[in-house]
């Protein structure tokens, strides 16, 4: 899966979603030395993208027909953090994190990314699931 090309995200997704892709990507590599895998995306999606370290997952990107996902769970504790900053956070992000589902092993965040405009209040929540590991 390793050898997923450009043109074929950006066919799958188009252009404007896969510039969103490529720069919200940027920002969290930026912050983040994490290993960056491709996967297939199982029954619901065509792809997935995740970053992980350690067998742990930060976040991961799901990509179908005009549809990019960008995923994170939140635990118990990363979910109390949430709340703190609600005042923070754009509506349409709050209502995709009020909405989503809680499972045993924590609250499943699945976002529907159109563009860059919520990549602020991305940031701010993974900053509460991983301090970032790379130098400024």
């Amino acid at each position: 899966m390793e050898n997923i090309k450009r043109e074929e995200i950006e066919y799958l997704i188009g252009m404007d979603k896969a510039r969103t892709f490529y720069a919200i990507a940027d920002e969290i590599t930026k912050l983040y030395d994490m290993e960056q895998i491709w996967n297939n995306g199982g029954k619901k999606w065509t792809y997935e993208y995740k970053f992980r370290k350690s067998g742990k997952t930060l976040c991961a990107f799901y990509f179908k027909e005009n549809t990019l996902g960008f995923m994170i769970i939140f635990g118990k504790n990363e979910r109390a953090k949430v709340e703190e900053i609600r005042n923070e956070l754009s509506s349409d992000v709050l209502k995709t994190y009020d909405h989503a589902q809680i499972f045993h092993d924590g609250k499943w965040v699945m976002f529907d990314i159109t563009n860059c405009s919520i990549l602020q209040d991305l940031k701010k929540l993974l900053l509460i699931k991983k301090k970032p590991n790379k130098k400024q």
